[in-house]
């Protein structure tokens, strides 16, 4: 989508697709998916993608429009925020811009490029979102400029790490169905037919 395409219908308030109204196909398969299943469950919009949605219970990717609603956030009651296009030239809100609400702030510098190596964060990242989410009342919002590919990619690592560390194929059928994911090279690369380590 191009930013110059964007019109007032997409500044609206987020709708909010729930986790809990996911039911798994009677024949999904619950291993980790070959190769090739993967690239197109990973590059392949399904349905068109909202501003926020629930993706795991409590766990939610957003895009900037979101991330920057303060009003939003209040409603929904997030409690801490992952910023996967922070610094300078990106989206820059940081602790700062969420001074006036009881929102916890972690920023990572990643590029929006395929060939930018987002797996330094993964378990960082996934510590991070476990403490939040077991933390009272924790609600955290995951987010990038579109929602579609880091951010996206750092909530299924923390899915393998902390949630599925069996394999991969749960989490990413699980996202897909929830959210239209984009995720970067660098990611199914780090994914290799081994068992991950909870953290």
């Amino acid at each position: 989508m191009a930013w110059d395409s964007l019109c007032s219908q997409d500044l609206r308030r987020p709708r909010i697709r729930s986790a809990s109204s996911w039911m798994p196909d009677s024949g999904s398969s619950t291993g980790t998916p070959s190769l090739e299943e993967l690239r197109r469950l990973l590059c392949t919009r399904t349905h068109p993608t909202g501003h926020v949605d629930e993706v795991w219970p409590n766990l939610y990717v957003g895009d900037l429009y979101v991330a920057r609603d303060k009003a939003q956030l209040s409603r929904m009651g997030i409690s801490h925020v992952v910023n996967a296009a922070a610094g300078r030239f990106r989206i820059n809100t940081g602790p700062k811009f969420y001074n006036d609400l009881p929102v916890d702030y972690y920023g990572v510098e990643a590029e929006d490029n395929p060939n930018f190596d987002l797996s330094i964060h993964f378990y960082p990242v996934a510590q991070y979102i476990r403490e939040a989410l077991n933390s009272p009342r924790g609600k955290v919002l995951v987010h990038c400029a579109m929602g579609i590919s880091r951010s996206a990619t750092l909530v299924l690592a923390f899915l393998m790490i902390c949630e599925a560390a069996s394999g991969l194929g749960p989490p990413v059928r699980k996202g897909h169905r929830q959210r239209s994911l984009l995720v970067p090279r660098s990611f199914v690369s780090w994914h290799q037919p081994k068992r991950c380590c909870p953290l």
